[in-house]
């Protein structure tokens, strides 16, 4: 039976010899986009590249995106949903459209793949008052063999497609533009719709049932969002696929629940043997399938230097670790410390010489083990605060939720055992509130589009190359980046060095970044083979992940320059343009790695 292995490189094969080029993964952590926490297509790190700059690697695109959303948290459980997947991608960057894309997904899907053609559906765009009806695609699709009682019309709630929803929401410059989506249906035989709570429904493509699994979309991104509110035409027509790894897997398996193939049984397996429970059991499988998207989501985030907190990435990652662990409770009796561990290596296991080194999933089984053990203390706190109260409700339970990170869970089972009754949908009112108060939050994060943020972000990116030089020089030769993240108001810079640095080592690192800030030094961009770069002595601590033609930015004179670096940019014409910057705090981010906070002056 085909593997998760096997899929990757089928895909990866198929777009070779169309005369794609293979880019590398960008981290699950985005260095330099502060309107997101994570990367959550192939495409995000593309913007650029999407809205007219030429690519390094030219106009044919493919990779596979290890991607992570937040929003799709609290719908694992189901057979389809995860927070962690892996993204199959190719772009057109103004170079094919929608002839070629439509019919070579179809190839891939039907030739290379073997899935039957009656098994596939299709949606397009319906059209509204600014954008036609795709009734171009509709037509490639029924020449090309799809039936025609296959094909479905949507509106732009289902078949349209931009990072931050449909064209009403779309903020000033942000790219977008009509999909097609294709959808692999298990069949009526096997009752999934009768069985669910949409039975009272008639089935369709987007029903939400199960019966039918999204595995491919090609947005057609040919739109840009005006000052005015409009939508214009981009200058250039580009393809932006993405499809589900792990979906697409379970629909060559012919397995209507993702968590059944080799990319998540592994770690439901062990868990099986400790629990001493069957996944077969409808009962269980909720539980099964939270504890190992969760934990394959916490392996990936520690791994990419991420660690527990209350705050942005490590905040949802302490959120994935503690629901792993209120699941694992329900499942076995016992500490969960031993249990949790060797899943975590189950799940790093799956993506060892893919993504992950032995090293990177020692790091990330440390962190988790960690905060597993903090989390036993978090419980007993909790426990104790509960007793405060004569009568549990659903306000407290979600107080307790947010100050003590006590789940719900938990709380519902104390107020049974107590002979008390939280009503559900007290807790999901509050909860809702929440959310609504953080959606509002995280738009201002996007507020004005990519073209409002990007002169400050861009500063602060040449700004880590700076850093990057000034703590060699400073501490030494050892010191190599593990990690960057920027945001509108600060850089983020981890980095490897044993010991806490002094006051004296920190102003020394903040005063030669400013002088050669003082100094406008030019910022200068070359392509060139990554061998003949690194030659040339360009620093890439990630080398591995880089293409082999490379963009490097060299800060100084090309004879005598200051930092030269492979990066894929943005980065400002010269250091001057920046301003002074100030080093605000300086503490340990793991075992050998330091990490750097600093603000631009204004």
């Amino acid at each position: 039976m085909p593997t998760g292995s096997d899929l990757r490189q089928k895909y990866l094969d198929f777009f070779k010899q169309r005369g794609h080029v293979v880019i590398p993964p960008a981290p699950l952590v985005p260095e330099s986009d502060p309107s997101t926490l994570f990367t959550s297509s192939g495409m995000q790190p593309l913007i650029p590249f999407l809205l007219g700059e030429p690519h390094p690697q030219g106009r044919r695109l493919v990779n596979i995106q290890p991607s992570f959303r937040a929003q799709d948290l609290e719908e694992v459980g189901d057979n389809r949903h995860t927070t962690f997947f892996e993204m199959l991608g190719n772009w057109s960057l103004g170079d094919y459209f929608k002839a070629e894309q439509l019919a070579w997904f179809w190839e891939f899907l039907t030739s290379v793949l073997k899935l039957s053609p009656d098994r596939l559906y299709v949606t397009v765009f319906a059209g509204n008052d600014a954008v036609p009806k795709d009734t171009l695609s509709a037509g490639i699709l029924q020449k090309i063999g799809l039936k025609k009682d296959h094909l479905f019309y949507y509106g732009v709630e289902n078949n349209w497609w931009s990072r931050s929803g449909p064209p009403d929401q779309m903020p000033e410059s942000e790219p977008g533009g009509p999909d097609s989506e294709v959808f692999y249906d298990f069949g009526a035989d096997l009752g999934i719709h009768e069985k669910s709570g949409f039975k009272d429904q008639k089935c369709h493509p987007n029903c939400d049932c199960g019966r039918f699994l999204e595995i491919g979309n090609s947005v057609f991104m040919q739109y840009q969002k005006n000052a005015d509110g409009t939508l214009g035409e981009l200058p250039q027509k580009n393809v932006d696929f993405g499809g589900g790894l792990e979906r697409t897997l379970a629909a060559v398996q012919n397995t209507p629940d993702i968590f059944r193939t080799d990319l998540f049984y592994p770690i439901i397996d062990l868990a099986e043997k400790a629990a001493d429970k069957s996944y077969a059991d409808p009962a269980f499988q909720p539980q099964f399938r939270v504890i190992a998207d969760h934990l394959k989501a916490s392996v990936m985030l520690a791994s990419d230097g991420v660690f527990p907190s209350n705050k942005a990435q490590g905040y949802i990652l302490r959120r994935l670790i503690r629901r792993s662990v209120v699941k694992m409770r329900k499942l076995i009796s016992g500490p969960v410390t031993d249990f949790c561990g060797r899943m975590v290596v189950a799940a790093g296991n799956i993506y060892r010489e893919v993504y992950l080194s032995d090293s990177q999933i020692r790091q990330a089984a440390e962190i988790i083990s960690a905060e597993v053990d903090k989390f036993d203390h978090v419980l007993t706190r909790g426990l104790k605060e509960i007793t405060r109260y004569p009568k549990l409700d659903g306000k407290i339970a979600f107080n307790l939720l947010q100050t003590y990170g006590f789940p719900w869970e938990l709380t519902y089972e104390i107020a049974t055992d107590l002979g008390q009754h939280i009503n559900p949908a007290d807790f999901q009112t509050e909860f809702a509130r929440h959310q609504t108060l953080s959606r509002t939050a995280s738009r201002g994060m996007f507020k004005g589009g990519l073209r409002d943020q990007s002169e400050i972000t861009t500063k602060y990116h040449t700004a880590t190359h700076l850093l990057h030089q000034a703590l060699r020089s400073t501490l030494g030769d050892h010191v190599s980046q593990k990690g960057s993240n920027i945001t509108s108001d600060r850089l983020r810079f981890d980095f490897s060095h044993d010991q806490k640095l002094n006051p004296q080592e920190i102003q020394a690192v903040e005063n030669l970044v400013n002088q050669k800030i003082s100094e406008n030094l030019p910022v200068t961009r070359q392509e060139m083979a990554k061998d003949e770069a690194l030659k040339t002595g360009a620093l890439a601590f990630f080398a591995q992940k880089y293409p082999d033609v490379v963009s490097v930015y060299t800060i100084g004179s090309q004879n005598n320059w200051y930092s030269r670096e492979i990066c894929g940019g943005p980065h400002v014409s010269s250091t001057g343009e920046i301003g002074k910057i100030k080093i605000v705090k300086e503490e340990s981010a793991g075992s050998g790695v330091r990490r750097i906070y600093a603000q631009i002056i204004k």
